[in-house]
This record gives C-alpha cells, structure tokens and sequence, in this order.
C-alpha cells in the first residue's frame, strides 16, 4: 500500500516543482515534457505545449508527489491540500517560512488542540499547505 499526492499547474510546473525540491531537501525525478512524448497522429501536441511538464516528482517525507501542467482547465489550490507532519519543530518553521515568502498565511505557526505547533500557509503557486508538529500523543 502507497499514498501519493498529484498536483497539476497551468504551466508553470516546472517552476513549481524546482521551488519544491528546493523547500523540502529532496529531488526533482522524471522529468517529462509533452514534447518528450512519442508521437501520435491521434494526441498532436501543440508547438506552445511541448515545454509544458507531463510528468515529474518529487519524495517528500517519504510520500511521492507528483507534478503536472494540466491540458484542461483547473482551480489552483483549492483542489489539494498537502499536509507535512514532522516531530522536528525546526523543520517546521523552517519550511513554513520558505513557503510563506510573501504569500498568504492562512493560519500562523502556533499550537492547537491537535499539536504543539500547527500553521496554513498558500504559496506562490496557489497551493495551501498545512504544516504540523507531530509529538507522537493522540489528540
């Protein structure tokens, strides 16, 4: 058994998934453009489409999460809500801070019924991620 989490973009995927990589210590795998695609007459991309990302991903704490520019019409944000659980209050902050970088924060870092230190914050792509302390007690 897996979870894996797909968030796909209009078009600035790739973007998106280097600032991730980047925020969560990990790596960008599999890139895939729509112009890395082996033709078929019966699914002709576009020139304007061939940069575009099919595929990528990234392991984030264990889960893999992957990436994509969507051909159809999305709502940014509101369709996914990534959450990061950690017992390291450092890491937190940390990412909490990078996503935030002049974005709009939901929830500040604080603590909850739940956890010792909990936050929302959206992030330059219209992804909202909930972050939390994980101290190993139940609620």
């Amino acid at each position: 058994m897996s979870f894996s989490l797909f968030v796909n973009f209009n078009g600035n995927c790739k973007e998106a998934v280097e600032f991730y990589a980047k925020v969560f210590k990990s790596e960008v795998q599999g890139l895939m453009t729509y112009g890395d695609m082996p033709n078929d007459p019966n699914f002709p991309v576009r020139d304007e489409d061939k940069n575009l990302v099919l595929y990528s991903q990234i392991p984030i704490y264990g889960c893999m999460v992957m990436f994509s520019d969507s051909n159809n019409p999305i709502i940014v944000g509101n369709n996914i809500n990534p959450t990061i659980g950690t017992t390291d209050k450092d890491e937190i902050k940390r990412i909490f801070e990078e996503l935030k970088d002049g974005r709009e924060v939901m929830m500040e870092l604080q603590k909850t019924f739940w956890s010792d230190l909990y936050g929302m914050v959206t992030d330059k792509y219209g992804i909202t991620w909930q972050l939390t302390h994980e101290n190993g007690e139940n609620i």
